[in-house]
């Protein structure tokens, strides 16, 4: 570290006043078709193999798109979850396993149709003071042997270079997130870094990446970083732009962006709020729904970070609150798999040996990409495509039905009682499963049948249930 901020910071100043001012090479686009209406999983905190292994296994065959993988570079050592987030080189070795098996688990997972989305860590590297990481490589703060050196870094000059005000826009892209050593994405020098070290990993297969902390960068260094990737990948940004001077739409450009209101707007309207209020859960957001990427819970979320969230500790509204997002025509969604805890520090169990089995987790996992009322709308999304939101019908404020445009049909029921009702819906005539409690086998439904009959279906919907049939549940 630099012995004076002063010269820093007029350096810094410069800097900024360059990033402002210069022309940059505009972003590619990003292809996303509207007909796919791709569903991802964040399997978080699985190891490479099996990650590999449930791609085959279950996430292909039930139509995902992507997987989303915790961070594949060295980071310091620990148990907690939040020490991938911690990185100290570029390699590829880190507690979900080594080079290798990431290549492996890419190529095994493209193989199955699911291409495979990496977190990456462009804003910054460790936090800690000096250590040595999962892969062997010793380092001090500001000092990343082979990548890293004092002048490669921010120095804001607010106490500790933190983020000590948060409506200041550029606190929060020049300072340091919780200590974490800020990169000065800025430099010609870094940039040529993080390109190097995501061109890796595109020539190893994977399909895009998931920029964490993407706010903290500005968004016309990523844009630039972007642009001289080696492939188009598919991005989606963490911009958690509630309440703060830098708008989630200002990063639309790059791909998807988080839309942190719709987490909010899900779990207030499930729990106390009312459901009838989310039939344009859009206008929570000045993110348009092609370039939108909502969650019912993340890796924060779920531990009550950012706010707070629905997580599977609140038992059958979680469940609803997914159906009803894999079913809306709102984003992109994401369905986090993750594991039990009581400690929100707590990392993965076996070592990240993810375990499965049928439509449930075991051993301390959850599995919730198998749960059956979120797994069978996978296909129910990509056969609503960008189709319209129509037919929408109300009981209670906690009781709500719709139609995606001739395709699909949902209701929901977050009540305590039974909600019998006849519906209105422009599906074909015909006998269709429910895919909420059941699938089709061959000619048959393993759940409840339904029936569309004049433009009328009458269906009995459980206390916190809900009922889901589509053109490709039709008997």
């Amino acid at each position: 570290m630099l012995s004076t901020n002063s010269v820093f910071l007029a350096v810094l100043a410069a800097g900024i006043a360059s990033v402002n001012a210069a022309p940059r090479l505009a972003a590619q686009p990003v292809t996303r078709d509207a007909t796919t209406n791709p569903v991802i999983i964040q399997m978080f905190e699985w190891n490479w193999n099996s990650v590999a292994q449930e791609c085959t296994d279950f996430i292909g065959p039930a139509g995902y798109a992507y997987v989303q993988v915790s961070p594949a570079t060295e980071h310091i050592t620990g148990d907690s979850w939040w020490t991938d987030y911690q990185k100290v080189s570029n390699q590829l070795i880190s507690k979900r396993g080594s080079r290798d098996e990431f290549s492996s688990m890419v190529t095994t997972c493209k193989n199955a149709g699911v291409g495979v989305l990496v977190d990456a860590i462009w804003n910054h590297m460790a936090g800690s003071d000096s250590g040595t990481g999962v892969a062997g490589t010793s380092w001090t703060h500001y000092n990343y042997p082979g990548y890293y050196s004092s002048y490669d870094f921010h120095y804001c000059g607010t106490d500790g270079d933190a983020i000590l005000d948060w409506s200041n826009k550029t606190q929060i892209q020049f300072c340091q997130l919780e200590n974490l050593a800020d990169l000065a994405t800025e430099t010609d020098y870094v940039r040529k870094t993080l390109v190097d070290e995501a061109n890796d990993m595109l020539s190893l297969g994977v399909a895009g990446f998931r920029l964490d902390a993407a706010k903290h960068i500005p968004v016309t260094d990523l844009q630039y970083i972007v642009s001289q990737l080696s492939t188009t990948p598919y991005i989606t940004q963490e911009v958690i732009g509630t309440g703060q001077p830098i708008p989630e739409s200002d990063y639309a450009s790059l791909g998807t962006v988080s839309v942190s209101d719709y987490q909010v707007a899900v779990e207030t309207a499930f729990k106390t709020g009312g459901i009838d209020t989310l039939e344009n859960v859009e206008s929570t957001s000045d993110v348009t729904s092609s370039a939108a990427s909502v969650w019912v819970a993340n890796m924060d979320s779920e531990r009550g970070n950012n706010g707070g969230g629905l997580n599977y500790k609140d038992g059958a509204i979680y469940t609803l609150a997914h159906v009803f997002s894999l079913t809306h025509n709102y984003g992109t969604p994401s369905v986090l798999s993750s594991y039990e805890f009581s400690d929100n520090d707590a990392g993965a169990p076996n070592s990240g040996a993810g375990s499965c089995s049928g439509n449930n987790g075991t051993n301390g996992w959850l599995c919730q990409h198998r749960w059956t009322a979120i797994a069978n709308l996978v296909k129910f999304r990509t056969a609503a495509g960008s189709t319209s939101l129509t037919n929408w019908q109300t009981g209670s404020n906690m009781q709500i039905a719709y139609e995606r445009d001739a395709v699909g049909f949902v209701i929901i029921n977050n009540t305590d009682g039974e909600w019998d009702n006849t519906f209105t819906t422009g599906l074909a005539d015909g006998t269709y499963c429910d895919v909420i409690s059941g699938a089709v086998s061959g000619s048959s439904c393993t759940g409840t049948t339904i029936t569309v009959s004049g433009g009328k279906v009458t269906a009995s919907v459980p206390s916190r249930g809900a009922v889901a049939f589509y053109s490709g549940s039709k008997l």
